[in-house]
């Protein structure tokens, strides 16, 4: 698989909540850095990190509007979209829709970690 199929395989999983099928394309070095800087690694971590993201945001959905790829280095650009779960139930007034970005490193064909984004985070918090 090309990077680019990789990343779109990932996109594909978390739009059908298969938190399986994340785990099985995360290197056990995966890292993922939120929006806030905040960082989770390994994939054990990020396997219960989405079992209790998609238990708060069951509907949760990646849409890719551009990709682009540098070698093992991808970049996509869209939209974040969910609605959050209150009691169980999803309400048309908790949906959301969010611009979003993400950057992810390729290792064969699993979805690495953001370790060069989250030295940068790190560095600007000194």
């Amino acid at each position: 698989m090309t990077p680019l199929e990789v990343v779109q395989d990932f996109v594909d999983r978390i739009n059908a909540g298969d938190v399986q099928g994340l785990a099985e394309r995360m290197t056990e070095a995966h890292r993922f850095v939120d929006s806030l800087g905040a960082v989770r690694a390994g994939r054990g971590t990020l396997r219960r990190a989405w079992e209790q993201y998609f238990r708060r945001v069951p509907d949760y959905r990646v849409e890719v509007h551009e990709a682009f790829d540098r070698g093992a280095v991808v970049a996509l650009f869209g939209a974040a979209r969910g609605t959050l779960a209150r009691g169980g139930r999803l309400r048309a007034e908790d949906a959301w829709v969010t611009p979003a970005a993400w950057r992810a490193m390729i290792e064969g064909d699993l979805y690495a970690d953001n370790e060069p984004i989250r030295r940068r985070m790190a560095a600007r918090r000194e």
